[in-house]
């Protein structure tokens, strides 16, 4: 089936905003994964494994608010969990089935995690990309230092070359990966004739309103009730090896899968990092 583009409406506290998202596979299908993605990314980042996947299952990947093509919230502090939870909620009740997977990215997993920990959860089964249940100070720091400048390039090109430099501890990709990552992850300014990154510069103030400080979910990760796979690029700063490993000896049934010579976060376009998820998704 080709890919379906399509939206809803979610309300805040402002108003209606629109999320749009893009869906695999056959709609009659129950067996349904929600693949959610990081901060200032998009829905379209998971275009090559929702492929993978969708003979299989129905897929659907949202654009969280202020990202790709879902609307930009209408004040800085609608940014947070609270606005993507429910979000993410209006979106499972759309989809009508009785319960989904979840693969996070970064944010994404943390959503993930939320979700599944709650009573009465539809969550049955949970993929991590890179995120896990204790994020590290300086990794914070790091986040919030390059989310929210806004940066204005010549050309699409430029602006490739910098997701290049900004996505490189993601690992290797072919020159088409980058190019979808650079058109999918762009907005063209006419009125200054530049091209710019595709989210809301407001996505960092929670970040930096909040105390710069270690981000503890083991409380959260100890009510997940659903299988987890938690993937690692092995040189991350965001889930340290400890973290990682500490994770399979309290909270939930969990394994633990990491990809040598990759930082945060895999991309989840390699052969092998999807047929690793595909592989424990069916099982």
């Amino acid at each position: 089936m080709p890919m379906m583009e399509r939206s809803f409406l979610g309300l805040g506290t402002h108003g209606f905003h629109l999320v749009a998202y893009t869906e695999w596979g056959v709609s009659a299908n129950e067996r349904v994964v929600v693949c959610v993605h990081g901060l200032t990314r998009s829905g379209r980042d998971f275009d090559w494994i929702a492929e993978a996947l969708e003979s299989d299952f129905r897929v659907a990947c949202p654009d969280l608010p202020g990202a790709g093509r879902s609307h930009w919230l209408a004040q800085a502090a609608e940014y947070g969990f609270a606005r993507y939870l429910s979000d993410l909620a209006a979106l499972i009740a759309r989809l009508g089935v009785d319960t989904v997977d979840v693969i996070g990215t970064s944010l994404g997993g943390v959503l993930g995690m939320m979700l599944a920990a709650q009573p009465n959860t539809p969550i049955r089964r949970l993929v991590l990309n890179d995120i896990g249940a204790f994020v590290p100070k300086a990794g914070v720091q790091r986040i919030s230092g390059e989310v929210g400048s806004e940066r204005a390039f010549a050309s699409i090109e430029a602006l490739e070359a910098h997701l290049r430099v900004a996505l490189g501890p993601s690992g290797p990709l072919t020159e088409a990966q980058w190019r979808h990552l650079a058109e999918h992850g762009s907005r063209f300014d006419a009125a200054t004739s530049t091209w710019q990154l595709n989210y809301d510069p407001k996505l960092a103030h929670p970040l930096r309103e909040g105390e710069q400080a270690d981000f503890d979910l083991w409380s959260v990760w100890e009510r997940v009730g659903c299988p987890v796979l938690v993937l690692r690029g092995a040189e991350s700063d965001l889930l340290l090896k400890e973290t990682a490993e500490e994770m399979l000896t309290r909270g939930p049934e969990a394994e633990l899968i990491e990809f040598p010579g990759i930082g945060h976060a895999p991309m989840l376009m390699d052969s092998l990092q999807i047929e690793a998820v595909r592989t424990w998704l069916l099982a």
